[in-house]
C-alpha cells in the first residue's frame, strides 16, 4: 500500500477541514461516515479498517 508524504497528509488534511465546513449544518458526521465507508471500499480490507479505527480513537 503507499503512503503519503507529510505534504500529501498535509493537503489531505486541508481537503477535510474544507469539506467539513462544506458539508450542511449537524450533517458533517453523515458526511465523515460516507467517506470513511468509501476510503472502507478502497482499503479492501475490513480487519485493516477495524485496525485504524481503533488508532484514530487513540488520544482524542
Amino acid at each position: 500500500m503507499a503512503t503519503l508524504t507529510l505534504s500529501g497528509l498535509e493537503e489531505v488534511y486541508d481537503v477535510l477541514a474544507q469539506a467539513i465546513d462544506r458539508a450542511p449544518d449537524g450533517r458533517s458526521e453523515v458526511f465523515l461516515a460516507k467517506l470513511a465507508l468509501l476510503l472502507s471500499q478502497e482499503v479492501g480490507d475490513a480487519a485493516r479498517v477495524a485496525a485504524l479505527v481503533e488508532v484514530a480513537l487513540q488520544d482524542l
